[in-house]
């Protein structure tokens, strides 16, 4: 297929967890243009307002603002006229509040939409009912939907969604980005990234890495992250006073990230389903991980249980099973040589499974599919 016109769309201008997002834009094909600014796309590609009219965009906000709208026509007519007058050819909308959203404009102009979900979109549950009759719309009309693991495909299934037009395919990672580590000098270092929220369950780790320090007292735990749950995962650290083996780092650059996983024999994720049914995809930074060459433990969620196999790439135990967790820690923690033989396991595993350039094959055949069935 020649050259095509793709419009990408986001919520956000940038956001430095969604990595994936980056990666989309940075390597798909095409002519592109990326449109972001909420579940609906405010700006355009050059930061100016879709809506151009002053009168236009004051309805827009009086209706979003005031009365909480999720459809308004004002903004479809004028993101349909922005796909018409840029000749795009097929949408991409990052998240499913996105495509949802975006699924009238995308009708109007006539443009396929491929629709990729990510985590909360699909199991939150105030969000899936907020958007239940969007969802169903997209359904119908989208092309393709991308699910990031087979329990996402699973519940979108289930909401509705057509399985003959379900495709899983989690985040991939750039393996030459993060090459395979030599961990078998390496400490009884641990590390773990994420942003402080409940589905990521910070405060879990650092309970388990106490029953580690209480085994080796001379284990080390490094955390990046930020979020909601940041006082109480530094008032945890001082109660169980861990403060000489716990180091918060808060937010750090890709780079400072690269340098932690250098240091670390073991990654440490307690990914949980959240009170409200917030569940992650596929981690992307348990894949990042493990085409490093860490040992892995996590838990047995969403698509960890896929990226990790349990009991020869790494170790996965149930939601909330601290001593579990800690337990294989543990075990990490007192033989390096095991460490190493996991994590070259889950290298190649990442490598044969995960890897960013066959994350994009599949994208982009699925976006030149909605294109050519378009045009039949």
């Amino acid at each position: 297929m020649e050259q095509f016109n793709l419009c990408i769309i986001k919520p956000n201008k940038d956001t430095f967890s969604e990595t994936f997002i980056r990666e989309h834009i940075e390597r798909l094909p095409g002519n592109k243009k990326v449109l972001y600014g909420g579940v609906f796309p405010v700006y355009d590609n050059e930061g100016k307002y879709l809506i151009r009219s002053p009168f236009g965009l004051l309805s827009y906000l009086i209706q979003k603002k005031i009365f909480n709208r999720l459809e308004i026509k004002v903004r479809t007519n004028a993101l349909a006229k922005y796909l018409t007058e840029q000749k795009i050819d097929v949408v991409f909308a990052e998240y499913g509040m996105v495509g949802a959203s975006v699924t009238e404009a995308c009708q109007l102009a006539n443009v396929p939409l491929v629709i990729h979900y990510h985590g909360a979109d699909v199991h939150h549950r105030e969000t899936a009912a907020l958007y239940h009759d969007l969802y169903q719309k997209a359904f119908k009309y989208a092309s393709g939907l991308i699910a990031v693991s087979g329990d996402m495909a699973k519940a979108l299934i289930a909401m509705g969604a057509p399985a003959e037009k379900v495709t899983t395919a989690s985040c991939g990672v750039d393996t030459s980005a993060f090459p395979l580590l030599d961990i078998s000098k390496t400490g009884k270092s641990f590390l773990a990234i994420g942003r402080f929220v409940q589905k990521k369950s910070p405060t879990s780790v650092i309970k388990a890495f106490k029953l580690v320090v209480d085994k080796f007292p001379d284990a080390t735990l490094a955390m990046v992250g930020t979020g909601p749950l940041a006082d109480e995962v530094t008032a945890l650290v001082s109660e169980l006073q861990l403060e000489k083996s716990v180091t918060l780092y808060g937010g750090l650059k890709a780079e400072q990230v690269k340098e932690l996983f250098a240091q670390a024999r073991c990654f440490v994720q307690h990914s949980v389903t959240a009170p409200d049914g917030d569940m992650e995809g596929t981690p992307v930074t348990i894949l990042e991980a493990g085409s490093s060459g860490l040992a892995i433990v996590s838990t047995q969620h969403a698509g960890i249980k896929e990226a990790v196999i349990n009991g020869e790439t790494g170790y996965l135990v149930p939601e909330h099973d601290i001593e579990g967790m800690a337990g294989y820690m543990i075990k990490i923690a007192a033989d390096v040589n095991l460490a190493v033989e996991l994590g070259k396991k889950e290298a190649t595993h990442i490598r044969e499974n995960y890897d960013i350039n066959s994350r994009i094959n599949t994208i982009t055949k699925l976006l030149k599919q909605a294109i050519a069935n378009n045009k039949k």
